[in-house]
C-alpha cells in the first residue's frame, strides 16, 4: 500500500510517504512557509522512490485543531490530489498524532495516558486525551478547546499519565489535579506527517478512508469566534 500524507497544522510542514510498511519524510519548521514547501516536497518523495502520483492508493492529512491557515492548506492540497486522481482520503486528528510522537519519543508504556495540549490563542488550548494501546494512541472521550482552567484528564483507569505539545506551556493555569499527575512533559512536539501516515495506514485498513468531498478540517472552535476575530468577516 502506498500513500501519501502531508501536515501543515503548526508551525512545522511535513510530507510523508508510506510505502510497503516503510516511511520517509520531508520536514521542515516554517511558520508562513507551507504554501511554498508542501509541493516540492510531494514532488522530492515520489521522485526518491520513483513512484508517479497514479501510483499511490490513498491520501492523508493532518485535519486539524491546529492554524486555522494551515490546515486548510492541508486540506486544499489533499482534496485537489483526491480529486484529480480518484483517491479516497483519511484525515487523522491533530492532537491523534502527536500523542504517538509522545508513545515513541518519550517511551509510554502500555496502559499509559498522553495528554496532548495545543496553544489554541486566545487564551485557550486545544486538548485531547490518549491511552496507549499496543503502541497506539486510543482516544478517550472528546477533543475539545478550552481555558487551561478548565482541562481534565479522562480516568479510564489511568495511572500514568505524559504531557505532550506545546499547549503545556500554560501547565501552570492547569488544576492542580491535573498537572501534579503528570510524570513528564515534552513542550516540544508538535505534528509530523510521518506520524500522520502511520495513523493513517491503520484507519484506511480499518475501511476509514472517504472520498475528498468528506475530507473536511476540524477547528473545534466554533467559527462565530473565528469570525469575530479583528480583521474577519
Amino acid at each position: 500500500m502506498k500513500l501519501l500524507a502531508l501536515d501543515t497544522s503548526s508551525e512545522g510542514c511535513s510530507a510523508a510517504l508510506f510505502a510497503d510498511g516503510r516511511v520517509t519524510e520531508k520536514f521542515e519548521i516554517a511558520p508562513r512557509g507551507h504554501t511554498r514547501l508542501l509541493m516540492p516536497m510531494i514532488r522530492a518523495l515520489l521522485a526518491e522512490q520513483g513512484l508517479k502520483p497514479a501510483d499511490l492508493d490513498a491520501l492523508a492529512f493532518a485535519r486539524g485543531p491546529g492554524s486555522f491557515t494551515g490546515v486548510r492548506i492541508a486540506t486544499g492540497v489533499v482534496q485537489g490530489l483526491a480529486w484529480g486522481l480518484g483517491l479516497p482520503v483519511v484525515a487523522v486528528s491533530s492532537l491523534e498524532t502527536v500523542a504517538l510522537g509522545a508513545i515513541e519519543a518519550l517511551q509510554v508504556s502500555e496502559g499509559e495516558g498522553i495528554a496532548v495540549a495545543f496553544d489554541a490563542r486566545m487564551s485557550e488550548v486545544y486538548w485531547g486525551c490518549f491511552r496507549n494501546r499496543s503502541g497506539l494512541p486510543e482516544p478517550l472521550g472528546e477533543e475539545r478547546v478550552c481555558p487551561p482552567s478548565r482541562v481534565a484528564l479522562m480516568e479510564a483507569g489511568i495511572v500514568n499519565w505524559i504531557g505532550a505539545g506545546q499547549g503545556w506551556a500554560f501547565r501552570n493555569g492547569m488544576p492542580d489535579d491535573v498537572s501534579a499527575r503528570i510524570n513528564s512533559i515534552d513542550e516540544a512536539l508538535i505534528p509530523r506527517a510521518s506520524w500522520v501516515a502511520r495513523l493513517a495506514a491503520v484507519k484506511y485498513s480499518q475501511d476509514m478512508a472517504v472520498p475528498a468531498e468528506q475530507a473536511q478540517p476540524v477547528y473545534i472552535r466554533d467559527e462565530v469566534t473565528w469570525k469575530k476575530l479583528p480583521g474577519r468577516e
